[in-house]
């Protein structure tokens, strides 16, 4: 449930990393699961809704929004959990898959959005019986 390399730390949805599979909604979440770990910088996806926190020294919080394509340097005098969106299922109202990429040498967080063929992906959940909540939704990204 959970991959650390050097100072990362990989989760798909908290920290620590169980099956509850919580969200990370807020600052406040976010602080809970840095003070979880020992990871300079944590990374999780489930929540579906890119966001940024960055934990300073002295406690306080700042909560970012990224920009698609824009590079943010993860200073090294906070700590760090990006929530990273998602391929599906976004919850931010940008139908577009979401990923993002952190360069190790710059510690920089890049986020992108990029268009997937949405009606193929509406249909397949369709043929498999899913609700159709769940199609519609894609469009919407919501």
């Amino acid at each position: 449930m959970q991959i650390e390399d050097e100072d990362r730390l990989y989760v798909h949805a908290e920290v620590p990393a169980g099956t509850r599979w919580r969200y990370v909604l807020g600052a406040d979440d976010a602080e809970r699961c840095l003070k979880a770990t020992s990871a300079k910088y944590a990374f999780c996806g489930h929540v579906h809704l890119p966001a940024l926190y960055g934990v300073a020294p002295l406690g306080r919080t700042a909560t970012f929004r990224p920009t698609d394509g824009v590079a943010v340097a993860l200073t090294a005098r906070r700590r760090w959990f990006a929530v990273l969106g998602s391929v599906g299922q976004p919850r931010d109202g940008n139908p577009a898959a979401a990923y993002s990429m952190f360069d190790t040498a710059r510690r920089e967080l890049t986020c992108h959005r990029v268009p997937y063929d949405i009606d193929a992906t509406a249909e397949k959940i369709r043929r498999a019986g899913l609700p159709e909540g769940l199609a519609r939704r894609l469009f919407a990204g919501r």
